[in-house]
C-alpha cells in the first residue's frame, strides 16, 4: 500500500466518521471509519520507515573510495 492508499483509507475513513449520519443495521460507521483512519495512519508511518531506510546516504566529500573486486566474475 503506497502513500496514496494511505491517504485514501483516513481519508474515507473520516468521511465515514465524522460527516455521514447513515444508520446501518448490524454496523457501526462511526467505529468502521476509526479503524480505516487507524490502519491508514499505521500503514503511513510503515510506508515512510521502509522509505527512510531505502535512501542511500551519498559519500561525504573528500571520503576515500573503496573498490570491491567481482569474485563472481569466473562462475559466470
Amino acid at each position: 500500500m503506497g502513500i496514496g492508499g494511505c491517504i485514501g483509507l483516513l481519508a474515507v475513513g473520516g468521511i465515514l466518521t465524522f460527516a455521514v449520519d447513515w444508520d446501518i443495521a448490524g454496523v457501526n460507521l462511526d467505529l468502521v471509519g476509526l479503524i480505516m483512519m487507524a490502519v491508514g495512519i499505521i500503514g503511513l508511518a510503515a510506508y515512510v520507515s521502509i522509505l527512510k531506510r531505502r535512501r542511500v546516504q551519498p559519500p561525504a566529500p573528500g571520503a576515500p573510495v573503496v573498490e570491491v573486486e567481482d569474485h563472481n566474475r569466473y562462475y559466470r
